[in-house]
């Protein structure tokens, strides 16, 4: 099979024929029909995954049908259209048995801990477990991009922040995490504030229902503008993009007894941000992350997409080619786009 493969951290990418995988005794095989590019992957790429075994392919946020079964597979048959969150639990630990797969004990995530999902096909574990059906009304495109940054953000404004209507949210970074969570947090009736550097982003934002921008790169008082925008501080606030400053920010405009919950991946030199934690003591603040979301939840999101009230395709920017991705993944971190890429050619 056709895959992108780099044999050393900051290598060159490129697509090369490799061995077709074989499912585990739990595990499938899918022909991938579509994959998303997501700056996790420009983080492994770096090196900032100690997880990461070279050679190695990437991509973690995929669609397909299964074209082999393992003997203990019971809930999945071939021609099956699935997807699968980026986590996947192993079905054994405590965190699995309480339905919290996506921080599993011993948990794989593909074009992490094993080949992922720039390829033709690719093996998963555990699949009774981790595999999820996608409906008939969800294409492989969309259902790529629900794969991580939508399903976290689900996770981050649903269940972490539990966020209510009428509530302000604000959301820092406007990429594939922060635009899925201003759909999300639009949808149950909270005003969001979104905070970028880039305009093209930034009205994207409010199409997907943010009520107001404010553009990082040219405000002198980021905290004082999102306070005074939501009367007083955000209820809920995200750091949509895992940087020192973001988070700060993201802690510092929230109002007292709000929640600050850390979505975008912290890595490299941005692992331990600076916190004001003067304000959390005084103002009652939660800290919160969110990693993922577990497969048996995607249901909630399903009827929501079903009912008009989630539009993820919305975010797709543009579909590309196996080929064309060994020159986007290099370029992730320079912000460029204004919604998710998704590779749906693998010729």
């Amino acid at each position: 099979m056709k895959a992108v493969v780099y044999e050393a951290y900051k290598g060159k990418l490129q697509v090369n024929v490799v061995p077709d995988p074989e499912p585990p005794a739990h595990g499938v095989v899918l022909k991938i029909k579509a994959t998303g590019l997501c700056l996790s992957d420009w983080h492994g790429w770096q090196g900032h995954d100690p997880d990461i075994v070279l050679p190695h392919v990437p991509g973690h946020e995929l669609a397909g049908e299964i074209v082999a079964l393992g003997s203990e597979v019971k809930n999945f048959k071939l021609g099956d259209r699935v997807t699968v969150p980026f986590v996947g639990g192993c079905g054994s630990c405590y965190q699995c048995h309480s339905g919290n797969q996506q921080v599993c004990d011993n948990q794989s995530q593909p074009g992490f801990t094993h080949w992922g999902s720039f390829a033709e096909y690719m093996a998963l574990n555990q699949a009774d477990l981790n595999l999820v059906k996608l409906p008939d009304n969800i294409n492989f495109e969309t259902a790529a991009i629900l794969g991580c940054r939508f399903i976290t953000s689900f996770r981050a404004v649903v269940k972490q922040g539990n966020l209510k209507g009428g509530e302000f949210v604000a959301v820092h970074g406007c990429g594939g995490v922060g635009l899925s969570a201003i759909m999300i947090a639009n949808a149950v009736g909270a005003q969001v504030i979104a905070v970028d550097i880039n305009d093209k982003t930034l009205a994207l934002a409010k199409e997907l229902g943010a009520i107001a921008v404010v553009n990082s790169k040219n405000s002198g008082d980021i905290v004082g503008e999102i306070k005074d925008l939501t009367q007083g501080g955000a209820h809920v606030s995200l750091d949509a993009l895992g940087h020192q400053e973001t988070c700060f920010n993201s802690i510092a405009n929230l109002r007292k007894r709000g929640k600050h919950i850390q979505v975008g991946l912290m890595a490299g030199a941005h692992k331990y941000p600076q916190i004001p934690m003067d304000r959390v003591i005084a103002d009652e603040l939660e800290i919160l992350g969110s990693h993922g979301m577990q497969a048996h939840k995607y249901k909630e999101i399903f009827e929501m997409i079903a009912a008009g009230k989630l539009s993820p395709q919305r975010l797709l920017e543009k579909t590309v080619s196996l080929e064309d991705s060994v020159h986007i993944l290099p370029k992730m971190n320079e912000f460029k786009s204004s919604g998710v890429t998704v590779i749906n050619s693998f010729e």
